[in-house]
């Protein structure tokens, strides 16, 4: 990694009202997070822990109303992105911090061939003339593996499969050369051949343009490929962060502990997959103290009350619990 802060989102705080006088959910609450330059920073947690709300809100795209950003801070680059007008995030986002959604074919204009797609971004940002951005759009096509790159930039986005529309994205997306890459489960509804790839070329991409990627998934065997740290999510807060060797080798947090415990392997064959109880909490209901309490195997009467503050618990690897490291009970 090249050094030096690239994101540091504190503190935020995310919610959403439907109507005026109706409940408020809050999908965030308090989130710190981190992106080294030149990093791939896993995110990861159970559906519904508040992911993809923190991705929009770092990118500029929650919908508002009705989300609200309550309190906290997204610093890219020495700039605290809440404090700029639309018109300066609308310049940042897609030319310095750039998105791959997990469901491409949504995102894709149906209307449009792809190359006119990608060669919309590099005028829109970088002010290129036509044949410069059409000869640039075959560049990136290869670059992300697109298989006779010039005649795929004349098709439309239904004429493409599932990983090509991904890959398609993925050019969209690097094509102003941005320094920071969030990827939101972009290998949702591939298969594990084209999950592979995907993850491949994520790591390349790292490699070719130096930038800082966050790499958004549920799947813990899939962020333990490609991420240098990782940071867990439960109920709207980061509940650890580490580096993934780290995480992999010596989790604190019992909901990591859990989840990686629940992961499938070789070695499990002819044992039952240990579950989680239960789920994770509504944004309307969440519990007082540890939102995890009520699943937690530890948790004992300060866990209902208390909610922990995180922690380093050693260097470069912070945890929020009471009882970090205790063993199982019996």
């Amino acid at each position: 990694m090249d050094g030096g802060t690239l994101l540091a989102v504190r503190g935020l705080v995310v919610s959403f009202q439907r109507d005026r006088d109706g409940p408020v959910s809050r999908a965030l609450r308090g989130v710190d997070l981190s992106v080294e330059a030149s990093e791939i920073h896993g995110l990861v947690g159970e559906s519904g822990c508040g992911k993809t709300v923190t991705s929009t809100a770092i990118i500029g795209l929650l919908p508002a109303p009705p989300a609200r950003i309550e309190a906290g801070s997204i610093v890219f680059e020495g700039r605290d992105l809440l404090g700029l007008s639309a018109e300066e995030r609308r310049k940042v986002r897609g030319r310095q911090i750039a998105m791959v959604f997990q469901e491409p074919a949504r995102y894709l204009n149906p209307s449009l061939r792809v190359g006119a797609q990608i060669t919309e971004m590099l005028r829109l940002h970088l002010r290129m003339g036509r044949q410069e951005a059409e000869a640039r759009a075959a560049e990136l096509a290869g670059l992300v593996g697109l298989g006779g790159a010039r005649r795929v930039l004349q098709t439309y986005p239904h004429e493409l499969s599932g990983g090509m529309k991904q890959r398609a994205m993925i050019a969209m997306a690097i094509s102003c050369n941005p320094r920071l890459l969030i990827a939101d489960e972009p290998t949702t509804a591939l298969d594990v051949t084209l999950q592979l790839q995907i993850l491949r070329l994520i790591v390349r991409l790292r490699e070719a343009f130096r930038m800082g990627i966050l790499f958004i998934s549920h799947d813990l065997r899939l962020v333990r490929t490609v991420a240098d740290r990782v940071t867990v999510m439960y109920a709207g807060r980061a509940v650890e962060t580490t580096s993934a060797r780290d995480l992999y080798r010596g989790a604190l947090h019992p909901y990591t502990r859990l989840l990686l415990a629940s992961i499938p392997a070789a070695q499990k064959r002819g044992t039952r997959l240990k579950v989680i109880p239960g789920r994770v909490p509504d944004a309307q209901a969440i519990p007082a103290g540890c939102a995890f309490h009520p699943r937690c195997p530890l948790a004992e009467d300060r866990c209902r009350v208390d909610m922990p503050e995180s922690r380093e618990h050693a260097p470069g690897h912070a945890a929020s619990c009471h009882f970090v490291g205790k063993p199982w009970p019996d």
